[in-house]
């Protein structure tokens, strides 16, 4: 352990697996922030919580399981000459799961639906709430994770990296979400990124990799160009209020 604090290799490959881990918690936190948009504030405040802890308990446990972690790698059938591995079932699985569930968000915002069924439902609401954060973190994780195992040999720098990655998630998702609910525009903006990212996770689950930096560039970028649109429309309401 005492030569990893001393190596600057080390340091180095921290700095950079903990880079690659927050802007791969990017996808966890809009997620979080969309879902919990339909729940009452109390409540979702501790979805995000939990959502985030269990984001770290399963990253923690897919490091702790490297052996079988890389085995999921392996093909377990083929089918027109394309081999599948487990965690190929699990990409696509949860890439159809997150193009559903947004889906479905954004048909109930264009219908402008407010969510008061959910909150009527309460408790009902909150545990499918925290299920389907449940089903996006084991997908997340596992890409993250294995990504990790790629970059760097020491599962103590892994596991570092992830705690560093999961503290600035929990840190930035009160915001995000914040920002998300007061500005309703941001929020289907954030759903168009999570179909496209759902589009690649399935297209990773058939091997066509599609660059994340290409994705994580259009979402920086409309997000600044909607950052640009709020400041707008923030200065105009403040410009139409008559002087006292």
């Amino acid at each position: 352990m005492m030569h990893l604090i001393t190596s600057p290799e080390a340091w180095a490959a921290l700095l950079t697996l903990t880079s690659l881990e927050i802007v791969l918690g990017i996808d966890n936190v809009i997620f979080l922030s969309v879902i919990v948009s339909r729940i009452p504030e109390r409540q979702a405040n501790r979805a995000r919580q939990i959502g985030l802890a269990l984001a770290l308990v399963f990253r923690i446990i897919l490091l702790s399981v490297l052996v079988w972690l890389i085995g999921l790698t392996a093909p377990v059938f083929s089918v027109a000459g394309y081999d599948f591995s487990w965690r190929d079932l699990i990409l696509i699985g949860g890439g159809l799961f997150l193009i559903a569930k947004t889906t479905h968000e954004i048909h109930a915002e264009v219908e402008a639906d407010d969510g008061e069924g959910d909150e009527k439902s309460g408790g009902s609401a909150f545990f499918w709430v925290i299920v389907q954060i449940i089903v996006i973190d084991i997908v997340f994780s596992l890409d993250s994770i294995i990504t990790a195992i790629g970059m760097a040999q020491d599962i103590e720098i892994m596991i570092a990296a992830v705690v560093i990655a999961c503290l600035i998630m929990y840190i930035s998702s009160g915001p995000v979400s914040r920002f998300v609910a007061e500005h309703p525009t941001t929020k289907m903006l954030a759903l168009a990124f999570l179909v496209l990212i759902g589009v690649a996770l399935v297209a990773d689950g058939f091997k066509f990799h599609i660059p994340r930096g290409y994705i994580y560039f259009a979402i920086a970028f409309s997000a600044a160009v909607e950052f640009f649109n709020v400041l707008a429309k923030s200065n105009r309401k403040k410009a139409s209020k008559p002087s006292a």
